[in-house]
């Protein structure tokens, strides 16, 4: 490997990690989240007052006063996995709330609910960090969704594809629906946001088996930045469409979840909006795949199951047969994942994705929560090979690295170093990695038809392999002729 020339960083949320790659490596970013709002309390209002295609907010609950003075609203918040402003001068719950008190529903017949999906319940201590101290003072009630209690479920009807759609009580009998969230690629959806607060967010577990299901996810449709012909969205959308939403307050954000725009109204002109500016945003053109891809977990990458979006993104750079080094600092409670995904991970890492997507495809195997996210592991694992992929977080232990597929980035760290929590130890893996699939990739003689048509080979061998970095993580979308991954 040449000398190190290159100085990258990695925002991994609560370090900032510095060190030298290659000087042949390609930076690759996004053109930019956009600037930050200036005035975020103004825009917020701006948006509730004039939004797309539907009317004012302070309209449609005027109107539903007016109908019934006993009406009942239902505010749908995203939980703590997804950094939504709630508080604070960008906060965007409090202003909805203003309103809806201001045009005459009682606080008692306001409810916040809170759009878990299969997640746990918020506990109160979060629901504080997570809220605006107004929320609690003004006497409006603060639900969990939980899609275990089948009692506090109503049943829809059959999708499209199949889910028997079973959705939150409180939110279908509610006179008013608002939905908030926040729009980013999303590496199933699409796109977050919109009707994903109500398909998976408010649905039963059992209607998530076709949503999360593995036909679903095999699809290659199912991939950031695509909504049509996604049927990850489209089951979505459907599921939204029935149970209704009469406005939604979207959000997107920067790196340093900055407010940099906020998208009301309709429940799909506003999010097509919103997610038109991301994927002006995100996308990361490339002229061709790439024999080495770093890329680093961010500020989403609390555990391994987190860390998935990385994965997607890294292999979406990569050429098939190519090397992938994933970097990490996990500060999770359980820096893997749920008991449930860690078992079907390690049976990932144990029979291979091949014979992993068969074997959840048949009609033998039975729907296990989070099953998910390994299959999108396997996705990456069809991509990079198993051996090519090496995986260099802190915060895990020996054992935890016996379940997760692919390297140990610790064997490039001195013995007394290895498994350590100190983000610094992430650059020794990570230039370890490198430089062995560097090494690989030089003194491979059995080169692939794959890499001679990537270009990756001269006269057979590998002269110069072509690495890349990317430097915003999980929240850049490498994007090629053929789209993303």
């Amino acid at each position: 490997m040449t000398a190190l020339a290159v100085r990258v960083q990695m925002d991994l949320g609560t370090r900032v990690v510095e060190f030298s790659l290659p000087a042949e490596t390609d930076i690759l970013r996004m053109s930019g989240w956009g600037p930050p709002l200036e005035d975020p309390a103004a825009a917020i209002s701006r948006a509730l007052s004039y939004p797309v295609a539907a009317p004012p907010l302070a309209e449609l609950a005027r109107s539903r006063v007016s109908a019934n003075p006993a009406a009942t609203a239902c505010v749908v918040i995203s939980d703590n996995t997804r950094p939504v402003p709630y508080k604070g001068e960008p906060g965007i719950l409090w202003p909805v709330l203003e309103v809806l008190l201001g045009q005459g529903f009682a606080a008692d017949r306001i409810t916040v609910l809170i759009a878990t999906g299969t997640h746990r319940a918020v506990l109160p201590e979060e629901l504080r960090e997570m809220l605006d101290a107004r929320v609690f003072s003004s006497g409006v009630r603060i639900v969990n969704h939980d899609c275990r209690d089948t009692g506090s479920l109503s049943y829809l009807g059959t999708t499209r594809l199949g889910s028997e759609l079973y959705v939150n009580r409180l939110y279908l009998e509610a006179d008013l629906k608002v939905l908030t969230g926040l729009v980013e690629s999303h590496f199933m959806a699409g796109a977050s946001g919109g009707r994903k607060a109500i398909v998976p967010g408010l649905v039963g577990e059992r209607s998530t088996q076709v949503f999360h299901g593995p036909a679903m996810l095999a699809s290659p449709g199912a991939r950031d930045l695509q909504l049509e012909g996604n049927p990850c969205h489209e089951e979505s959308l459907q599921g939204a469409r029935m149970a209704g939403a009469d406005f939604i307050v979207n959000v997107t954000l920067d790196g340093l979840f900055q407010l940099t725009g906020v998208y009301a109204g309709d429940l799909e002109k506003a999010h097509a909006l919103a997610v038109e500016q991301v994927r002006e945003r995100v996308a990361i053109p490339l002229q061709a795949p790439y024999d080495i891809v770093v890329i680093h977990a961010g500020r989403v990458g609390i555990n391994h199951y987190q860390a998935a979006k990385a994965g997607v993104a890294g292999a979406s750079a990569a050429r098939r047969g190519g090397f992938l080094v994933i970097a990490g600092h996990h500060t999770d409670t359980d820096p893997v994942g749920s008991a449930p995904y860690r078992t079907v991970l390690h049976l990932l890492k144990i029979i291979g994705p091949e014979r992993f997507d068969r074997l959840l495809a048949s009609p033998d195997w039975t729907f296990v929560h989070d099953q998910w996210e390994p299959q999108m592991w396997s996705k990456v694992l069809a991509r990079v090979p198993p051996g090519h992929l090496y995986y260099c977080a802190t915060g895990l232990s020996r054992r935890d690295y016996d379940v997760i597929p692919g390297r140990d980035g610790n064997v490039f760290l001195p013995a007394g170093e290895r498994y350590g929590n100190d983000p610094a130890l992430i650059e020794g893996m990570v230039l370890g990695a490198v430089s062995e699939a560097w090494r690989r990739l030089r003194k491979d003689a059995a080169v692939s038809e794959g890499a001679v048509r990537d270009g990756a080979v001269r006269d057979g061998a590998v002269s110069r392999p072509r690495i890349a970095y990317l430097a915003d993580g999980p929240y850049g979308v490498p994007v090629t002729r053929g789209g993303p991954l």
